[in-house]
């Protein structure tokens, strides 16, 4: 458990594996032009990302909405006032319509590149990262009808966007998707007034109360449901939600958020946990409700001992339709956006799984979990070893 709390602490973009340290001295990004990497020596690299194209009938539409939970201050930053929040809404678009939608802004961009120290030389400036290929569109015309929303939420110290390739291939199987930014947690989410409000809680994760922080991220989460399900106030398609069909995916600490937000609210329907120690694990009891467990072979066997023994102890309460998947060769990020940018940088992955191959598999499942769990379609996928994704084990102790 030790291990994985420490990767689920520092589970940023894997990028930072280029660079030594842990990015301590962080500054507040409020600007592009604050970032002093934006006027380094010209690169002498190009970095041009491309992330993973979506598989399904619908193009994936764009919107990024601010909102103000006014009832509680922020939890890290009282001073700054009520908690704000940034979130990526995606979701099932015409093809052919709206225009390319960014990766982030200038000012996210460049927190991530000042928090891990990347060097100019690696051709990563605040205009090529926020400018990565992501196969979403602003403004594109939606789809017509109800569909299922799924909420994601990332790693701990990653933004927001590092599972917009999950998001953009869920809505092009016909979900809207509302991928969270945990401002203050991560290395930095734009809101309302443009600011983009650095880390408090990367530089010293041996302070931080893992157990609350998956509670506060369950407040953001129910808070966001709140605003997408009462009108159309805070998000102008939101006529485009089948309130009564409600999932959440998160990455590592992400995944803990998930069975959190679960316990907490019973309108999330279906959860998945990839790759996360849960803080704290469920009890009997509590989710009743279907979960999907996917992450490492390595970590997450069952047997193994370490962090499956948490994963064992959530796998035991879990009451409702539960699967525990690992996949052979993947790292802790293979879940996630990060080792795709990092190889289209120009540096190795440690994994031996490839990058693209750990976001297709992650895509696939996770369609297939909420297929089953939201829209009631069966997916033969979900019962057992397929030859076409070898990789994947499944796994049922107890059984």
């Amino acid at each position: 458990m030790k291990r994985n709390r420490r990767i689920g602490a520092v589970a940023a973009l894997t990028l930072a594996a280029l660079v030594t340290g842990t990015g301590a001295g962080f500054a507040a990004t409020t600007t592009p032009s604050a970032a002093p990497v934006a006027t380094a020596t010209a690169p002498t690299r190009t970095f041009q990302g491309d992330l993973p194209a979506p598989t399904g009938r619908y193009a994936a539409g764009e919107d990024i909405i601010h909102l103000t939970d006014t009832s509680r201050l922020d939890p890290w930053v009282p001073s700054s006032g009520p908690r704000q929040l940034a979130v990526t809404m995606v979701y099932p678009a015409v093809p052919g319509t709206g225009t390319p939608a960014p990766y982030m802004t200038l000012g996210e961009a460049a927190g991530i590149i000042q928090h891990r120290r990347l060097p100019a030389s690696s051709g990563i400036t605040p205009q090529t990262l926020s400018g990565v290929t992501t196969h979403a569109f602003d403004g594109a015309r939606p789809r017509r009808g109800k569909h299922p929303l799924v909420v994601l939420s990332t790693a701990a110290e990653n933004p927001r966007m590092m599972l917009t390739s999950l998001a953009t291939e869920l809505a092009s199987h016909g979900y809207v998707v509302a991928l969270v930014g945990h401002t203050y947690e991560d290395t930095g989410e734009t809101l309302a007034n443009g600011e983009t409000p650095p880390c408090v809680t990367c530089d010293h994760p041996e302070k931080i109360d893992f157990n609350a922080e998956t509670a506060g991220r369950a407040k953001d989460v129910s808070f966001v449901i709140d605003q997408l399900t009462h009108g159309n106030t805070a998000w102008r398609l939101a006529h485009l939600i089948d309130k009564h069909e409600i999932g959440m995916a998160g990455h590592s600490l992400g995944g803990a958020a998930a069975a959190a937000t679960m316990i907490a609210d019973p309108r999330v329907r279906a959860g998945v946990d990839m790759d996360g120690t849960f803080f704290p694990a469920p009890k009997p009891g509590q989710i009743n409700r279907p979960f999907l467990m996917l992450g490492r072979a390595d970590g997450h066997t069952p047997g193994d001992g370490g962090d499956d023994a948490v994963w064992k102890q959530a796998w035991d309460a879990f009451g409702g339709y539960k699967k525990w998947l690992t996949v052979v060769g993947a790292d802790h990020f293979s879940f996630a956006d990060g080792d795709v940018l990092q190889k289209q940088a120009g540096f190795p992955s440690a994994s031996p799984l490839s990058p693209e191959r750990g976001v297709e598999i992650t895509r696939e499942y996770v369609t297939a979990f909420f297929d089953k769990t939201l829209k009631g379609i069966g997916r033969p996928l979900l019962d057992g070893p397929s030859p076409n994704n070898p990789e994947v084990l499944f796994h049922s102790p107890g059984h």
